[in-house]
């Protein structure tokens, strides 16, 4: 895998490897023929350090990547995986045009157009609000993806935008002033397609100036509660569509969360059940394409596009049951949307 271990966004990276080597253990303690060696590499979600990762990689001997983690990073990754046929099942990064880039890419996460229109939707279906503010980060194609679809959705259900407030990845340092713009504007409701770093000062600088709309975000959101140096109590009330809720009751959440806070202590964010879901997505696909060892991963690569695009192919995940992919590589899954209460996230 390829993702941010250090940096701004290495609560992705981080859990990410984590699950992803949970997975590992399990299915190598199994009985099963199928073995993996995992080997995590580092990026800082920068796209240059993510394809210096990459040839490390592969001169490591990969012959399936399970990442990158972020967007831009999986971008450029992407690009170098189609020249050498390597099968690629990104985690997290979901931009449409990730699996744009060509057949061997797939993402085991929701892409951001259908994050922006599930956003939508859900806030007009529960009359959540009527006037709603955004924050976005124009330079991020996660961000701005996002809000593009969320725009165009949120007009046709009689939502109305009072005011969308941009930043770009050189400007955020302070962003009061785009929290003052929504509260002078309005707005009841504040959508926050962007990461739970930038949110994390959103979510500080309203409650200083008493501004208590509802916030509502998209899975980049999810690791806010963990965030060091933040006040979680600051995310009372925070909504956000994830496909994992680790306080969930069922009989596998219960069992995961359980040995990943054996493994790597704290609690599992989504990208961790992603990192998961997707070592396992790539195992059931190997045994179904019946992968062995010795193949190259031209191979490899020919056998798992083959079985996740033929229709049949089916996972049941943490992050969703009966996970299918369609031949673009674009997996079909249904959202969850959780509110913080009391420092956790209950269903909606």
């Amino acid at each position: 895998s390829i993702g941010p271990l250090t940096g701004d966004a290495a609560i992705y990276g981080q859990a990410v490897v984590n699950g992803a080597k949970l997975a590992t253990e399990e299915i190598n303690a199994s009985d099963s023929k199928i073995k993996f060696e995992f080997q995590g590499e580092d990026d800082e979600a920068d796209g240059e350090k993510s394809v210096n990762a990459y040839n490390t990689l592969m001169d490591w001997g990969m012959q399936v990547l399970a990442g990158p983690v972020t967007t831009t990073p999986t971008l450029a990754v992407a690009a170098e995986s189609v020249n050498d046929n390597m099968f690629v099942l990104t985690p997290s990064a979901s931009a449409q045009t990730v699996i744009e880039t060509g057949d061997n890419v797939f993402q085991i996460c929701f892409t951001d157009p259908n994050q922006g229109v599930a956003s939508a939707d859900y806030i007009a279906e529960n009359a959540l609000a009527t006037k709603i503010g955004v924050i976005y980060d124009s330079s991020d194609a996660y961000s701005s993806g996002i809000y593009a679809k969320f725009k165009t959705e949120a007009e046709s259900k009689g939502l109305e935008i009072v005011t969308a407030e941009a930043f770009t990845s050189d400007n955020k340092s302070d962003l009061s002033t785009q929290v003052a713009k929504c509260q002078e504007a309005g707005a009841e409701l504040v959508f926050l397609p962007i990461y739970y770093t930038e949110a994390s000062q959103i979510l500080t600088t309203a409650n200083k100036t008493g501004y208590e709309p509802i916030f509502f975000g998209c899975d980049g959101m999810d690791g806010i509660l963990d965030l060091e140096g933040f006040d979680a109590s600051l995310a009372e009330g925070l909504m956000l569509m994830t496909p994992f809720n680790a306080w969930g009751e069922d009989e596998r959440t219960v069992k995961f969360v359980s040995e990943y806070q054996a493994l790597a202590g704290g609690i599992p964010n989504q990208f961790a059940a992603d990192g998961y879901d997707c070592i396992y997505a790539i195992y059931e696909a190997c045994k179904q394409a019946g992968v062995i060892a010795d193949m190259g991963p031209q191979e490899v690569c020919e056998k798992l596009t083959k079985v996740f695009t033929d229709g049949s192919f089916a996972v049941d995940g943490l992050t969703g049951s009966g996970m299918h992919w369609q031949t673009n590589g674009e997996v079909s899954k249904d959202p969850v949307v959780v509110k913080v209460e009391s420092g956790k996230y209950v269903t909606q």
